[in-house]
């Protein structure tokens, strides 16, 4: 007779409200002691939810493969004002269908049109930067990668007033969601209290950019051929279909927060590991040099930017992007021998498995190399999963490994980001992991191997 996962040992928790306090105060240090403490699968109560997280890679698989019976959470849910019914937070056959219009965009060859892009937009940010001065570094990345991907997307530099809009936007997002997380995720959007309110009015201004882009496209009829283009020309091979303002505007809001967001993110915790391991970035430089010289990085570069993409692996796995991912179990069903009841929220976190000693040496310690001899595939499934896993691993995975490497070499090729001493750095663990109160770093121009200045 199999046994209920609620029979297993996990944290006792409050009568009333379980371990919600507890993962409220600090996700990841509970998450942690709740895999080091209770093993493979841990079942708790989240207020009144039934719920249990998973460390064992078998049971991620299978939880992230099969889409129907493991469902997207109310936590994600939440967020449907944000992203409607974009392929972040649909089910079902609308997430298929979707799926199924957006993934030709996708292809390998389609994105490697955006890689002068991303190294033309790093080399303009790098001119503003001067030899001694401080910065908030993920202040700029998030800059950076917003006006990257939404060039991709509309095929133009948005002006001041655009970029605040969608960046406010963003930033109130993740306020918000991490506001109720920290009050017990009561998720009342309608209540007039003044972060609703805020979230409210910045979606608004967000969505009025978006749809006079939209209109404006329509209007014109030109066809530039960037993401924007791509959504308004796709077409279902059954039906002959084609996506509403309401669907491209859902889309493009979720291609914004995926494809900024957790890249900026990546390329921030690089800049902060790269500074406290200083010998790590002598052999990045080292790299950098060999294969590019002096000038500027191309996509033909990448195959031989071995150790920059490393680099990016092991700043994924140390500090993940995303921290956590969460199912709702849509019946009774299985996992590893033991039921779980319909309902049941499932969590499985990046976090914790990247951090895992049975899967890492020194798991704590930023050792890029650690991915050579293709550390990736010899992994079990559900061990290194940054961009999730499955039919709905992230349609933009690609993208973001092109541009996250990129963005890197050109950067560290042209400055050496330093710590500004006894600034904290404290993950902020919203819908992504992201610094709560920035990250300072102190700019140093490099010299060329002649001693002459690089140019920025």
């Amino acid at each position: 007779m199999t046994q209920s996962v609620f029979e297993l040992p996990g944290p006792e928790g409050n009568s009333i409200v379980g371990s919600l306090l507890d993962f409220g105060r600090d996700p990841l240090a509970f998450l942690t002691k709740c895999a080091r403490e209770y093993g493979d699968i841990v079942p708790m109560r989240l207020g009144l939810t039934p719920t249990c997280l998973l460390n064992n890679p078998q049971y991620i698989e299978q939880v992230l493969k099969d889409r129907n019976l493991f469902v997207k959470s109310r936590g994600l849910r939440s967020l449907k004002s944000l992203l409607g019914e974009g392929l972040l937070s649909s089910e079902g056959d609308s997430w298929f269908h979707q799926r199924r219009l957006i993934q030709p965009i996708f292809h390998q060859k389609r994105i490697a049109t955006y890689s002068d892009i991303m190294v033309a937009y790093t080399e303009r940010m790098l001119d503003s930067w001067q030899d001694g001065e401080t910065r908030d570094v993920h202040e700029d990345m998030m800059r950076l990668t917003l006006n990257i991907v939404m060039k991709t997307i509309f095929n133009r530099d948005l002006n001041a007033g655009e970029a605040q809009d969608v960046a406010h936007a963003m930033d109130v997002t993740m306020d918000w969601f991490e506001s109720k997380r920290q009050q017990n995720f009561i998720f009342l959007e309608w209540f007039p209290i003044p972060e609703n309110i805020r979230y409210k009015n910045a979606i608004k201004q967000m969505d009025k950019t978006i749809y006079q882009m939209i209109d404006q496209r329509r209007a014109s009829g030109e066809n530039p051929g960037d993401l924007l283009s791509m959504l308004m020309a796709a077409k279902d091979e059954e039906d002959g279909s084609q996506m509403s303002d309401r669907q491209l505007r859902d889309e493009i809001a979720t291609l914004m927060l995926a494809g900024h967001e957790t890249t900026s993110n990546t390329l921030t915790a690089a800049w902060v590991l790269l500074s406290q391991y200083p010998e790590v970035r002598t052999k990045l430089l080292a790299e950098l040099q060999a294969v590019l010289g002096e000038r500027s990085p191309t996509i033909a570069d990448i195959p031989n930017l071995r150790y920059t993409d490393m680099v990016i692996k092991e700043a994924m796995r140390v500090t993940p992007p995303v921290y956590s991912m969460a199912r709702k179990a849509t019946k009774d069903c299985e996992i590893g021998g033991y039921e779980l009841p319909e309902g049941c929220i499932i969590l499985m976190s990046q976090w914790v498995m990247h951090r895992n000693p049975r899967y890492f040496e020194d798991p704590e310690v930023f050792r890029p190399e650690r991915w050579a001899n293709d550390l990736e595939k010899n992994l079990p499934r559900g061990v290194y999963f940054p961009f999730g896993d499955g039919p709905r691993v992230c349609i933009g995975k690609s993208f973001a490994v092109m541009e996250a490497v990129l963005l890197l070499a050109t950067i560290a090729q042209k400055f050496e980001l330093t710590l500004v001493p006894d600034h904290p750095i404290v993950p902020q663990a919203s819908i992504t992991l992201r610094p709560l109160y920035g990250v300072k770093v102190t700019l140093k121009q490099n010299l060329a191997p002649e001693g002459v200045l690089m140019s920025g």
